[in-house]
C-alpha cells in the first residue's frame, strides 16, 4: 500500500527549513546541469525544491536534501522514514498543478519518466531538470543522477559515498546470480501475466546483474509487460522467477502469489525449487530509478538467491 501523507495546501505561507545536509555542502556558484531535455543553470544552491517524480524524491533524500513539494499520490512505503507530513501537493505524476506550482515559486523543479512531458511548461515557471533514465543503462543512469544532483546541491562527497555503496551492492548481486541459471521477470496486473525484458523498468536484472534470460525478444512497452500464459512459463521453465505485483504497486490489493499458485506453475523448476523472488512493487514499478529503492531491490535479489542456495 502507498503511504498516506498529510499535504499542506499549495501556496501556503509556511516555508520549510533547509536541511542540515544541504546547507553544509552549499555553494553559491552557478551550476549548469545537462539533462535529456537541454541545460539548466542554477544560481546557487536551490532551497525550495519540488519533485514531480518519486525517484527524484528518493535520490534527493538519499543525498540529504529536504523536499518541499511532491506528487499527491503513489508515495512509496519504503520511503516512510524520509516522507514529511507537510509536503506541498504538486499534482500527479502525469498532471502537475501548474498554477499552484507557479504560485509557490520553487527554486528547482525535478521531472523524470512519467512527468518528463511536463518539462516545457514547468521550465517556464522555474529552473527545471529532467532526470529520466534509459532502462538499458539502468544502474549507470541512477549513478549519473546521483552525481548530477550532488553537483547541483554541493553534495559531491555524499554522492560519492552513495555511488560506492551502490557499486558494491551490484557486485554482490552479480556474484549471487553467477551460475544460478536462467531467469525471467514477470509482472502481474489485474489477473493477467506479463513478462519484462532488457528494455524494461527492471532491465537491471538482465543488463546489470548478468541474469541470462529464457527469451530472445519481448514487447514490454505496456505497463503490464508482454502478455504471456502459464503455459509459456512452463514451456520456457526458467530457473528463477522475479515477480512484480503491479496491483500492489499502485495501491490496490496484490494477488501475485495467488495467481501463480496453480497446477501448471507447480510443474516448473522455479516453483519446485522455491526460486521465486517477489520484488518490492513500488520500488520496481513506481520509483524504479530511485537510489534507495534500487538498493532495496538488490538486497531482495541477494537475499532471495543466497537464501535458496
Amino acid at each position: 500500500m502507498s503511504l498516506h501523507i498529510q499535504f499542506r495546501p499549495v501556496a501556503s505561507a509556511v516555508v520549510l527549513a533547509a536541511s542540515l545536509a544541504l546547507t553544509a555542502g552549499a555553494s553559491a556558484q552557478d551550476v549548469t546541469i545537462a539533462h535529456p531535455q537541454g541545460e539548466t543553470t542554477l544560481s546557487g544552491v536551490p532551497e525550495k525544491v519540488f519533485v514531480i517524480d518519486w525517484a527524484a524524491y528518493d535520490n534527493l533524500t538519499a543525498l540529504g536534501v529536504q523536499i518541499d513539494g511532491a506528487p499527491g499520490s503513489n508515495a512509496p512505503s519504503y520511503l516512510a522514514d524520509v516522507l514529511v507530513d507537510d509536503l506541498i501537493n504538486v499534482g500527479s505524476l502525469f498532471e502537475p498543478d501548474f498554477e499552484g506550482i507557479a504560485a509557490e515559486q520553487p527554486d528547482l523543479i525535478v521531472v523524470a519518466a512519467r512527468s518528463s512531458t511536463s518539462y516545457p511548461t514547468l521550465s517556464e515557471i522555474a529552473p527545471t531538470i529532467d532526470m529520466s533514465v534509459d532502462n538499458t543503462s539502468f544502474v549507470e543512469g541512477v549513478t549519473h543522477n546521483i552525481e548530477t544532483l550532488g553537483e547541483a546541491f554541493g553534495l559531491q562527497d555524499r554522492a560519492a559515498e552513495l555511488i560506492a555503496d551502490l557499486d558494491a551492492k551490484v557486485e554482490e548481486a552479480r556474484a549471487a546470480l553467477d551460475g544460478a541459471g536462467t531467469g525471467l521477470v514477470v509482472v502481474t496486473n489485474a489477473g493477467n501475466l506479463g513478462v519484462y525484458g532488457p528494455d524494461s523498468r527492471v532491465a537491471w536484472i538482465y543488463n546489470d546483474l548478468g541474469m541470462p534470460s529464457v527469451f530472445d525478444t519481448v514487447d514490454d512497452g505496456d505497463h503490464g509487460g508482454d502478455a504471456i500464459s502459464f503455459e509459456y512459463l512452463l514451456e520456457t521453465n526458467p530457473d528463477w522467477l522475479f515477480v512484480v505485483d503491479r496491483d500492489a504497486g499502485v495501491g490496490n490489493e496484490g494477488a501475485a502469489r495467488q495467481l501463480l499458485d496453480n497446477e501448471l506453475i507447480h510443474q516448473t523448476t522455479f516453483w519446485q525449487e522455491d526460486h521465486m523472488v517477489f520484488l518490492d512493487p513500488q520500488a520496481a514499478y513506481i520509483s524504479m530509478h530511485g537510489y534507495q529503492g534500487l538498493m532495496l531491490l538488490l538486497d531482495q535479489v541477494i537475499e532471495g538467491v543466497n537464501g535458496a542456495a
